[in-house]
Parts: structure tokens; C-alpha cells; sequence
């Protein structure tokens, strides 16, 4: 009778296993678009408005519907949400594949986004409900890597696949690992959900919450390009001379904030909700949270910055500066494997702590050292420094954030610390890529002033260089008459990434001063492996059915 769940007690390794795959592929899925972009701009005559569509409204869409799948996950399973976000995923993912015009390859990008939004919150959940004690710490962290160390492959297989093959294989190569991971998860990770399964009926909350985080994040992404206040002459919309950017940001905040009192007016209520706002009565979920945005803003200091530096400085092609990033997965994945030791002697905290202090470290010596002419060794080091942090950090953020969450809750729990992240990740963008590009600008005009002075066109070259983020560098170079500029720019660029790199170091710094409630609300814990997360995970066992049957397995087999 026990026979089924002791099969997936034993094989919860490879579930990990499977799990981490599937983090992975709506991982690198941005950063592989993003390489192959050039090729798909070529073949499908993109408008710039598309290009920017392609890029951005995966992340809108997957921003705005992480809490509404947290929850549905908790009623109708963990795990076979996770199995229908890939059949979305992957189905979508071959539609981008076959797209032939930019209206049809936005569509099939949104769609990857409400796949990949199932995605991220259950796989998280589902690490929740399976491991408990030592083991959760080791699960976490290799989901964590996982995380930190795509982000720099996928520039490195986008690379590969579009040079070697085409554009299409940036989407291709989702099918074959989807398939592969689906199999992985019906064969080695048991179905988990929560036991009270009453109809949700919390619509207007679910509406409430798609509208308020898809304002919110739209905004965040789209400010620079709008214009945070005054309207730019190039936006597609304004009110007049005034930006709609303000605008959504208010009426973000006012529908999210209409969003809490209406969560708390259904839980006095007793009725089903979209959020138990009663969770962030826990002291590591809500400061934890607030944690885990901070450091999201901060860790986009060098994902943003640096392949631009590669190709635009450096002049590398999109392959060499995907390999370039190599060195933070390698970190990345190294720290991964040191956790397990590590946590004998220090906290969660405390790894959260020794992560973010290496990130700073990190991005405070790369701010410092790098130059036009700078050798990898330069940008190498940090970032194999900075991939340590990452794996050292995010994993047991993301544990100290569950730690104290009963397990019938975990896809609630899970969507709002990614939601969280996505924000602060959106945030990122906005705030680094505003500091990477106003100074790109600024000081390419410091340097060019005279010039500027005496033929005003070259002050359009110069606003060519900053909307092209950089790209134009390269032809200017390659013109004896404007290869001043082009030397210009790349120092003002590199510039540019020592202001982004001191702007998240700054974030990093406010996160780390985050965790400080962080340590003091668990302290009486020793760790991640002391006995009040045992007697936790004891207590979450108790309420949650599909960890019952593996707790018991696993001392039957002691």
C-alpha cells in the first residue's frame, strides 16, 4: 500500500533533479532571446516597438500571474500545474519557433510567460512539501544555482545555437528538455496540494492582482522608454505632455493596496482568498520578502551591464561574451555544493549574510578596476566571486523565507517571495538600466562638448549611441571620421557600468541591512538543520497530505 510513496521518497533526488531543469529553461529562455534578437530582427523585420515587445512582454505577463497561480497550485496540485505551465511552455515555445511575422512571435511570447508563471512558484512549492531538515537546505540551494548560474549560460548556448544553427533553435531547445523534464516529474515527485479544498471563489482578488503587478511591472520596464514624468516625443502614448508612467504607478499602488484590505476582509470573513495575508504575521516570511526584492534590485548590476561592455567595448561577438559570464556560473554552482557543509556551522542567516557580502564585494571591486581596455582577469574574478554569492544567498533566502510556512500554504508563500523578486527584478531594470544609459549619454557628451558646440550633429550621433544602448559603437569605429566618437563612447560606457555596478552595490548594502530582523526572529534556531526546523517541518507533515506518507517511509527505513 506505502509502496507508491516510498518509490518517490527514494527517487527525491531526481525529482530535484527534474525540478531544476525546469527552472532552467524559463531561466535562460530571456537571456537566449535576447542573444538571438539581432537574427530574429533580420529575418522578421521587426519594428523597434516589436523588438522591445518581444523582449519585455514575457516578463510582464509571468510578473503579473505569479499569484494567481500560487494559489490555484496549492488547490488543484503542486505538481500537476507545474506538468500543464510546460505543456504551456513548450507549446508555446514551438509557436515562436514557427513564427513568421512580430505580431506572432509577441502573442507566442506572452504565452510562454503564463507558462512559465505556473512554473517558478511550484517548483518551489514542491521543494517545500518533499525535503525537510538538512536535505531542504542542499534542495534549496541547488535550485538557487540554478537560478543565479542561467542567467550566464544562456547567453553562452543562445550564442551557439543561433550562430550554428538559426534563431529558431532559441526555441527549439525547450521541447526536447520540457518533454524530458515532464517525464522526470511524473515518474520521481509526488503530487502535493493543499488538504482544504474548498471552490475558490476570490475573483476580484485574482483580478485585483494581475492588474496591480502588471501596472506596476509595466512601469518599471517601460518608464525610460516613456519617460518617468514628462512624455517623450517618441512614446506611443502620453497624456499630453505628461508621461502615463506616473500614472500606472499610482494606480498600481492604489489596486494593491485595495488588494490587502480585501484579502483581509475575506480572511476575517473565513472565505477563500487569492493571499493569506495572516502569513506575513510570520516574522522570516514578511522580512524575508522584503529581503529577497532588495537583493533581486541589486543582482541585476552585472546581467544588465556587462554583455553590453563584452560586445561593445571589447568587441567580442555574442558567443565569446556569453563565455565571458562563465565564471558566475561556475561560482554559482561551486557554492551549490558548499552549502551542505557550510550549514553545520553557520545559519541560513548567516549564509545569506556571507552571500551578500561576497555580491558587494563583488561589484564594489569591478566598479573600481574596470576600463576600455581591462583583460577578462578584470571581470573574470568578480564574477566568479559574485556567482559564490548568488549561490550562496538566494537558496537560503528562499529557505528562511518557507522555513516557517505550513506546507498546505507553500504555493501561496512561494508566488509571493517570486513576485517579490520579480518586482525587485523589474525595479532592477528600471534603476540600473536608467544609470547605465543616462551615463552613457552624459559623459559621452562631457567628452564630445567641444565638438557638440561647434556641429550640433554630432550631439545626434551621441543620442544614436545611447538609444542604440551601445550597438552603434562598433560602425562609428569602423569610420576614420568618427572613430573619436566611437572611443568616446566606450569609455563613457564603461562608465556607465562602474555607475550601474556602485548603484547595485548600494541595493546590495540596504538588503543586507534587511536580514538583520531576519536573524533576530530566528534566533532561536541554531540553523537550518537545528531542532526548530525540524520540529516545524514535524508540524507542517502533519498538515499536509503528500508529506505524511514519504516522513514515514523515510523512518521505516532508519
Amino acid at each position: 500500500m506505502n509502496a507508491h510513496p516510498d518509490r518517490f521518497h527514494r527517487l527525491r533526488w531526481w525529482g530535484l533533479a527534474a525540478i531544476s531543469v525546469g527552472v532552467a529553461l524559463i531561466i535562460m529562455d530571456a537571456t537566449i532571446v535576447s542573444v538571438a534578437m539581432p537574427n530574429i530582427i533580420e529575418s522578421l523585420d521587426l519594428s523597434t516597438t516589436q523588438v522591445q515587445w518581444v523582449q519585455e512582454v514575457y516578463t510582464l505577463v509571468f510578473a503579473a500571474l505569479l499569484m494567481v497561480w500560487g494559489t490555484t497550485s496549492d488547490r488543484i496540485g503542486r505538481r500537476r500545474l507545474l506538468i500543464t505551465g510546460l505543456v504551456v511552455f513548450v507549446g508555446a515555445s514551438i509557436l515562436c519557433a514557427f513564427a513568421t511575422s512580430g505580431a506572432w512571435l509577441i502573442a507566442a511570447r506572452a504565452l510562454q510567460g503564463v507558462g512559465g508563471s505556473m512554473i517558478l512558484p511550484t517548483t518551489l512549492a514542491l521543494l517545500n512539501a518533499t525535503f525537510r531538515g538538512p536535505e531542504r537546505g542542499i534542495a534549496f540551494a541547488v535550485w538557487g544555482s540554478t537560478i543565479g548560474s542561467m542567467a550566464a549560460v544562456g547567453p553562452v548556448l543562445g550564442g551557439w545555437l543561433t550562430s550554428s544553427f538559426s534563431w529558431h533553435w532559441a526555441f527549439w531547445i525547450n521541447v526536447p528538455f520540457g518533454i524530458a523534464v515532464i517525464v522526470g516529474l511524473l515518474l520521481c515527485v509526488q503530487e502535493s496540494r493543499q488538504l482544504d479544498t474548498a471552490r475558490f471563489t476570490d475573483w476580484v482578488g485574482a483580478v485585483a492582482s494581475v492588474l496591480g503587478f502588471g501596472m506596476l511591472v509595466f512601469a518599471l520596464i517601460e518608464g525610460r522608454a516613456y519617460g518617468w514624468w514628462s512624455a517623450r516625443e517618441s512614446a506611443p502614448v502620453s497624456l499630453g505632455e505628461l508621461s502615463i508612467i506616473p500614472v500606472l504607478f499610482a494606480l498600481s499602488v492604489i489596486v494593491l493596496a485595495a488588494l490587502v484590505v480585501w484579502e483581509k476582509a475575506r480572511v476575517t470573513a473565513g472565505r477563500s482568498v487569492l493571499l493569506d495575508v495572516t502569513l506575513f504575521r510570520i516574522p522570516t516570511f514578511s522580512n524575508g520578502n522584503v529581503t529577497a526584492l532588495t537583493v533581486s534590485l541589486g543582482e541585476f548590476g552585472l546581467i544588465l551591464s556587462l554583455p553590453l561592455w563584452f560586445q561593445y567595448v571589447r568587441g567580442m561577438d555574442a558567443l565569446d561574451a556569453g563565455l565571458a559570464l562563465l565564471p558566475l556560473a561556475v561560482g554559482s554552482f561551486l557554492a551549490s555544493g558548499g552549502v551542505h557543509s557550510l550549514s553545520k556551522r553557520l545559519s541560513a542567516v548567516q549564509l545569506v549574510r556571507l552571500g551578500l557580502a561576497l555580491e558587494i564585494a563583488a561589484l564594489a571591486s569591478l566598479a573600481l578596476l574596470i576600463r576600455p581596455g581591462s583583460s577578462l582577469w578584470v571581470t573574470g574574478v568578480p564574477l566568479f566571486v559574485y556567482g559564490m554569492g548568488v549561490g550562496f544567498a538566494t537558496a537560503q533566502l528562499t529557505q528562511l523565507i518557507l522555513a516557517d510556512v505550513p506546507v498546505d500554504r507553500s504555493g501561496q508563500a512561494s508566488s509571493t517571495q517570486s513576485t517579490a523578486r520579480q518586482v525587485g527584478s523589474a525595479l532592477g531594470i528600471a534603476v540600473l538600466g536608467t544609470a547605465l544609459f543616462t551615463t552613457l549619454r552624459a559623459s559621452t557628451e562631457s567628452r564630445l562638448a567641444d565638438e557638440i558646440a561647434a556641429d550640433p550633429k554630432v550631439d545626434g550621433l551621441v543620442a544614436a549611441v545611447s538609444d542604440s544602448a551601445g550597438a552603434l559603437i562598433e560602425p562609428l569605429a569602423a569610420n576614420p571620421a568618427t572613430a573619436h566618437i566611437a572611443d568616446a563612447a566606450r569609455e563613457a560606457l564603461t562608465h556607465g557600468v562602474s555607475v550601474a555596478a556602485w548603484t547595485a552595490v548600494v541595493a546590495l548594502v540596504v538588503g543586507f541591512l534587511t536580514t538583520i530582523p531576519l536573524g533576530r526572529s530566528r534566533a532561536s534556531a541554531p540553523g537550518p538543520d537545528g531542532p526548530r526546523s525540524d520540529e516545524t517541518g514535524s508540524d507542517q507533515i502533519a498538515s499536509d497530505e503528500t508529506a505524511q506518507e514519504p516522513a514515514r517511509a523515510a523512518r521505516r527505513e532508519g
